[in-house]
């Protein structure tokens, strides 16, 4: 018997789903409003969401008042480069755990996936320490070093390497493929869906980092954008209308970036077993 679909269900729910994406997209409406307003406009109430004299001209004074080209290279290039390393690593790392056996692999595993319950801060002052010993502060190398390691990453790729049948594997290592062949050719092709998960979690959280490029990046050449939004807050005054232009360009990135890999990612968060 087909059980049928209580109609007022379905309307509640989808209700519920509109009301909350209202909710989600009403700040980053506000910010886009903002960013066409005076300083004085800002927070006017009530909120005037369509400005009447739209201020075009914090687009361009942003990219004069601070060196933004330079700040947006700096932010490209480290979470690129960040993001490709990572996916290398954890899918390297997690290759080994879930279809590698050795001695130890399941403790080992849980004490490096535990490490993700340590917060930053706790190791925050050693860690800097060592970057200063080898003379990597401010410069773009420590802080790429720092964060090419993720126990995330390899929680993740290791759930979805878990899903490959070891039957599979055992064929190709009896039509003599090696481990870095089977690896390469067979894992990362089927797990595309993990991938593209994690690239999008660490270009998000490379990209809007502030406290990692705050703490170890004081030449201005070597800044990122998030440092860049900084720059308009003064001591006695803030250009808010600049800070919205600057936010609102700084978050184009990220939302290609998601929306390009919408499907993947669902995909990748729901076969990995992540659940929020």
């Amino acid at each position: 018997m087909v059980k049928k679909k209580n109609p007022l269900k379905r309307v509640l729910i989808y209700l519920l789903l509109l009301g909350l994406t209202i909710l989600t997209l009403t700040p980053l409406l506000w910010m886009v409003s903002s960013s066409l307003k005076l300083d004085s406009e800002v927070f006017s109430i009530p909120i005037k969401w369509i400005p009447e004299n739209p201020q075009w001209s914090n687009y361009v004074k942003i990219w004069e008042k601070i060196p933004l080209l330079t700040f947006t290279f700096n932010t490209i290039k480290l979470t690129v480069i960040i993001t490709i390393i990572q996916v290398v690593t954890s899918s390297f790392a997690a290759y080994g755990f879930a279809k590698c056996r050795f001695k130890g692999r399941n403790v080992l595993f849980l004490l490096y996936v535990a490490t993700m319950a340590i917060p930053w801060q706790v190791y925050m002052l050693p860690q800097y320490s060592i970057m200063n010993m080898f003379h990597l502060v401010d410069s773009h190398i420590g802080y790429i070093l720092m964060q090419s390691f993720t126990a995330f990453g390899v929680f993740l790729m290791r759930q979805a390497f878990i899903s490959i049948p070891d039957e599979l594997l055992e064929a190709a290592r009896i039509d003599g493929l090696s481990e870095y062949g089977i690896y390469a050719k067979i894992a990362l092709p089927l797990s595309k869906a993990s991938i593209t998960t994690l690239v999008i979690f660490t270009f998000v959280t490379i990209w809007n980092d502030y406290m990692g490029p705050m703490i170890y990046l004081n030449t201005e050449s070597k800044k990122t954008l998030q440092l860049g939004v900084k720059m308009f807050v003064g001591q006695y005054a803030t250009e808010y209308g600049l800070v919205m232009a600057v936010s609102v360009l700084a978050l184009i990135p990220v939302l290609i970036i998601f929306l390009a890999g919408q499907k993947q990612f669902v995909q990748g968060v729901a076969s990995s077993g992540i659940k929020g």
